[in-house]
């Protein structure tokens, strides 16, 4: 379908459509259900057949979403409500689980007969089935399966339905290993011990094997460049027996994007696919499963938010967006080829640019990513061969430290270069898409030398003509980390500076942490701040406060417990005590908002904050 340009501003970026979410393909490959907007708002499930595109554009189902195909392609399930569904495309469906708390991720078993889900009725992420009849009641399948707040993996059926592969921390709290419980009985078995799961485990077209994304338990936890494990199993006797666990050997890695992704086999199960992210930009790999080259399958990068293949092996769906393409549903014939882009979900916006990727040479020589965009008037300016008008500049940091700023829309970075901002972009060091070697870079070393890299763009950004010498810096989570961390490691690169939802003081604040917030901050720092006070010392970034020079605005959501609230108490204390120039504001929500509301003032505090100390063009 068509859509008219709406504007881009604060209110439509947080509040109109985000295009296609998860889309999945039927078992014959012929349909594909996919996430998008629904009639008079809100999301629901779209059928699109004609897997060409040709038959026009996605037919509205339900409401409602983590819809996934029967084995026979006749029924979707899905989640509406709160509630398990069950459904004939178009027809009304029959309800099978409601009134529990926090019920996702349902998998049909290989017989259609029973639906596998996740719940947190018993106070944990635990496996519950039910008949897909609803001739029966719920029974719960696993005990104690992992903590109540980990909503990251799915349950994984066996091709021949006697097993459940999941992903659990029973045996220690501070590992994710792989366990198979079986369906008959009930019974749990660990099979891994050496690997750190970032996906759920993927059974081998016969059965004989998983593959997943995971790190060593010894080595750092890395997001984004992850090894494939690859698990042979001896499952002919009553207790699962491990043959082999260890990484294929390959000359990259696989990008989880934040545990989003599972590797998938080929239909003969001698091949691995699996999704990379290199400079910011998604593609679809493979490699043999007995290890060797890995090549790439798709050319056309991008920020992925969804992948999904036939059991054959012959198709595979991908949402993907991009500077001026919205995130819509892509479909791969997997013998090669370009992918096709199937939909038109997404809402079209005004002003769009694509950056430029620039490079910087920063502190001690090595060379950082970038992504420029201009205010229109500068744009305009350098087209027509004319002298540019002098505007304020940004420098954005990326969160998740060991993650990386991906080719999307970017629609924040997007709006503030329309208002007159020129915004710069890092990859700073310890970030993933450059390799293991730039990613360790940052290990053991939070917010130390990563934290000269922005002082290195600003010094980038003054030398261009068109800044009229004040820059300021922004970022949430690792970002808001990173930023504050900056004005203290390079005061005097930043006129102004915007921290959101950042830790100031991993060893105070730890302990008020979250699970993953715990595993992150102690892999990253080799130990516990008892274990390793110097280590520890590097990122207190409170007792370099007295450094700065420039205002500080921060920001953060009350709830949160990944960069736990009580980091913006101690930032704000110190601040005050210091008198130092800053405003503060904080938020009815976690580490990421859910209110649209919020997400719109916040940003609009952040545009205003550097308006008045930065100037205009």
């Amino acid at each position: 379908m068509e859509h008219d340009r709406i504007p881009l501003t604060l209110t439509e970026i947080f509040t109109a459509s985000g295009g296609a979410g998860r889309a999945v393909l039927s078992p014959d490959g012929e349909t594909i259900a996919v996430s998008g907007p629904a009639p008079g708002g809100g999301s629901g499930i779209h059928l699109l057949t004609g897997t060409s595109g040709a038959d026009g554009p996605p037919t509205f189902r339900t409401s409602g979403g983590s819809q996934v195909w029967s084995p026979d392609g006749k029924l979707l399930a899905y989640i509406a409500g709160g509630a398990l569904h069950v459904a004939t495309p178009g027809e009304a469906g029959r309800t099978l689980v409601e009134g529990v708390e926090g019920l996702r991720t349902p998998a049909w078993s290989p017989d259609g007969g029973t639906l596998a889900y996740y719940s947190r009725e018993s106070g944990y992420q635990d496996i519950w089935l039910v008949a897909a009849d609803g001739e029966s009641a719920p029974m719960p399948l696993t005990r104690e399966g992992a903590e109540a707040d980990d909503s990251r993996f799915s349950p994984m059926w066996s091709p021949e339905g006697r097993w459940i592969a999941y992903i659990s921390n029973r045996a220690d709290w501070w590992h994710d290993d792989v366990w198979l419980v079986e369906v008959a009985t009930g019974q749990a078995h660990q099979v891994s011990t050496s690997l750190m799961a970032s996906s759920s485990p993927v059974w081998s077209p016969d059965g004989s094997r998983l593959v997943l994304m995971g790190t060593a338990k010894d080595e750092y936890w890395y997001e984004d460049l992850a090894y494939l494990y690859l698990i042979d199993l001896d499952l002919s006797g009553s207790v699962p027996r491990v043959v082999r666990e260890a990484p294929i050997e390959m000359q990259v890695h696989a990008t989880d994007a934040i545990m989003r992704f599972d590797p998938f086999w080929s239909g003969d199960g001698e091949r691995v696919y699996f999704p990379y992210q290199q400079r910011g930009a998604f593609d679809l790999w493979s490699v043999p499963a007995s290890g060797g080259v890995a090549t790439r399958v798709t050319n056309v990068g991008g920020a992925w938010s969804s992948l999904h293949a036939t059991p054959d092996g012959r198709r595979a769906v991908f949402t993907r967006d991009a500077a001026g393409e919205g995130r819509e549903v892509w479909l791969l014939d997997l013998q090669g080829g370009v992918p096709a882009r199937l939909t038109s979900l997404s809402p079209e916006f005004a002003g769009i640019q694509r950056p430029t990727e620039i490079s910087f040479r920063t502190f001690d020589g090595l060379y950082i990513q970038g992504f420029l965009y201009l205010p229109p008037v500068i744009r305009t300016a350098l087209a027509d061969g004319s002298e540019a008008p002098s505007c304020p500049a940004l420098v954005q940091v990326h969160g998740g430290g060991t993650n990386s700023y991906t080719q999307g829309t970017n629609l924040i970075e997007q709006y503030l270069a329309s208002e007159g901002f020129v915004v710069l972009a890092i990859n700073y060091r310890g970030g993933s898409g450059f390799g293991r070697e730039f990613q360790d870079l940052s290990v053991e070393d939070w917010l130390n030398d990563q934290s000269k890299d922005p002082g290195a763009a600003a010094d980038w950004l003054r030398a261009q003509p068109y800044v009229n010498e004040r820059v300021g810096i922004y970022g949430g989570s690792y970002g808001g980390m990173q930023s504050m961390s900056a004005i203290t490691r390079t005061p005097d690169k930043f006129d102004a500076a915007v921290p959101m939802r950042g830790i100031y003081s991993e060893s105070l604040t730890l302990p008020y942490a979250d699970r993953l917030g715990k595993i992150f901050t102690i892999t990253g720092h080799g130990g516990t701040p008892e274990e390793r006070p110097e280590i520890y010392a590097k990122s207190e970034t409170l007792d370099r406060m007295d450094r700065i020079t420039a205002p500080v605005l921060i920001m953060h959501g009350e709830h949160d417990v990944r960069a736990p609230f009580e980091n913006f108490t101690l930032a704000v204390e110190r601040l005050e005590t210091l008198g130092k120039e800053f405003e503060s504001k904080t938020y009815p929500e976690g580490h990421g908002f859910r209110d649209p509301a919020n997400s719109i003032d916040m940003y609009a505090r952040l545009q205003a904050f550097f308006t008045r100390h930065l100037g205009t063009c």
